[in-house]
């Protein structure tokens, strides 16, 4: 995208109509994991999506957002503080398809940040 280092990893997983997609990039201050969630919405596609979800450590301080998808930003920042990964965020857009998804949606958000940090890590 421009010129802030968002990276997005897009239709990645597809559930029962649901779709998500996992974006991210370096940020080191709440300011600046904005201004990555606002580039991302200047999508329609993504400004329109259910739910951006994400979560980062930024300067040492775990912040995340469900964005309405309950318990994601917990999990995705829980992945972070495992992977050791700081002043970084990561984004996990879904696409609501219809149908719930129960414990899967739990699944699918694991393995989008999963995705997201192998490719990011180069792995």
């Amino acid at each position: 995208m421009s010129g802030t280092g968002l990276v997005v990893h897009d239709r990645i997983i597809s559930d029962r109509g649901s779709r998500y997609a996992v974006s991210g990039g370096p940020a080191a201050s709440r300011a600046e994991a904005a201004l990555l969630l606002a580039e991302l919405k200047r999508n329609k596609r993504f400004a329109k999506a259910t739910h951006n979800s994400w979560a980062a450590i930024l300067g040492g301080e775990p912040v995340k957002d469900d964005d309405g998808e309950s318990g994601a930003g917990a999990l995705m920042l829980q992945m972070l503080e495992r992977a050791g990964v700081a002043d970084h965020v990561v984004i996990v857009t879904r696409w609501y398809g219809g149908k719930h998804l129960g414990g899967d949606r739990f699944r699918h958000v694991a393995d989008a940040v999963r995705l997201y940090l192998s490719r990011r890590s180069g792995s």
